[in-house]
């Protein structure tokens, strides 16, 4: 007797694999050590920063957090680990020369020049790009600034001050930009006015943010992820969905 033979259905043709390319992280800072002389101050910062978000990092005042800022901006030596821009290793490079590779950085008080004008101070961000003119879409995002443009910068007031040092940082086109407590000496109306501004230049520009804070809610607005940072070393790290505001209240508190 013929052996019945079961039809089985054909079958389906697995679809083509599609390559998924990998996407370097803007910002990637591996095992990080800096110091001051023999001193270390920073101790083995792991962290990265993926295109288009805004990261806070936090903690108390003397806990290593504008120390970070120097040493990614070259202002203060890497003892060792890396710092990469878009896959590019920097760690090596002078200030200005991570400027042109994609950082730009608004220092703790904003350090603008007070006795150029507000147009004189964003032309000085212009140098790695080439371009002489101020662009328009500065003075589109801070209007204030048109307003101001033949004023000198040290009769701004402190959220004037504020805008155009940010204004000045973005005029060389960063992939990464670093604010180093940009709350500080600014009223609480203003304060939440930069937190519409710089979500809105990370949507226009699509460039990513690392902000040091110490105010909580500030940081809770604008970050999509928040780290903090005690005596020099990262205690934690969580997305901004599902942080802990009291964990990080406490190690905010002195």
């Amino acid at each position: 007797m013929a052996s019945l033979q079961t039809a089985h259905p054909p079958l389906a043709k697995a679809p083509p694999r599609v390559a998924i390319p990998d996407v370097a992280p803007a910002l990637d800072v591996h095992d990080l050590h800096a110091a001051y002389g023999q001193s270390e101050v920073l101790h083995g910062l792991t962290f990265s920063v993926a295109p288009g978000e805004i990261v806070a990092v936090m903690g108390r005042n003397g806990m290593g957090k504008t120390t970070l800022m120097k040493t990614l901006m070259g202002l203060v030596p890497v003892k060792s680990g890396a710092i990469r821009v878009e896959g590019e290793a920097v760690a090596g490079l002078k200030s200005h020369a991570r400027v042109a590779k994609g950082l730009a950085y608004v220092p703790q008080g904003r350090m603008i020049f007070s006795t150029m004008t507000v147009q004189e101070n964003i032309e000085t961000g212009l140098t790695v790009t080439g371009a002489r003119k101020v662009p328009q879409d500065l003075y589109d995002m801070f209007p204030v600034l048109l307003e101001m443009q033949g004023r000198r910068g040290g009769n701004l007031s402190g959220g004037q001050q504020q805008q155009l040092a940010i204004a000045r940082a973005l005029a060389s086109r960063p992939k990464v930009l670093l604010l180093d407590e940009p709350t500080e000496g600014i009223q609480p109306s203003i304060i939440r006015e930069m937190g519409r501004t710089l979500k809105k230049i990370r949507d226009d520009r699509g460039l990513s943010i690392v902000v040091s804070e110490q105010v909580l809610s500030f940081a809770l607005d604008v970050a999509d992820r928040v780290i903090v940072m005690e005596n020099g070393a990262i205690v934690h790290e969580a997305p901004r969905a599902g942080i802990d505001e009291a964990a990080v209240a406490r190690f905010l508190s002195v």
